[in-house]
């Protein structure tokens, strides 16, 4: 099994800068796909950046120019830098790994439990 951390929300001023982290740690041979999702008091939950294996990055419109993610292979973590934070960011971000076992041909898809960040002045 795979688990899966996050750090780093937190209460932030609006125009403000945050950084969240995503550490993955148990069978992993390989990690395929990190994903930083959000989900806001009823609203579904949405991708919000992910990046590949190999190196492919995706971002939702509405956070292009504002955030980045990164990931360190050799500590398996994934972050996201989030600046000009807005009151519409304001969600419990999760992060998603997906990821082949030490045991071949097994495959995870592993969720942590949830960040809040809140953007609010």
């Amino acid at each position: 099994q795979v688990r899966v951390v996050e750090s780093g929300g937190g209460l932030v001023q609006p125009g403000g800068s945050l950084r969240l982290s995503c550490a993955a740690s148990g069978s992993i041979r390989i990690i395929n796909y990190m994903g930083w999702y959000r989900q806001a008091p009823g609203k579904q939950r949405e991708l919000v950046a992910a990046i590949t294996s190999g190196g492919v990055i995706n971002y939702t419109d509405s956070v292009k120019g504002r955030f980045t993610i990164s990931r360190d292979n050799a500590k398996n973590m994934v972050y996201l830098q989030m600046s000009g934070l807005k009151s519409e960011d304001t969600a419990v971000y999760y992060c998603n790994i997906r990821s082949s076992s030490v045991v071949l041909g097994v495959m995870y898809d592993s969720w942590g439990q949830g960040t809040q960040v809140t953007v609010s002045s």
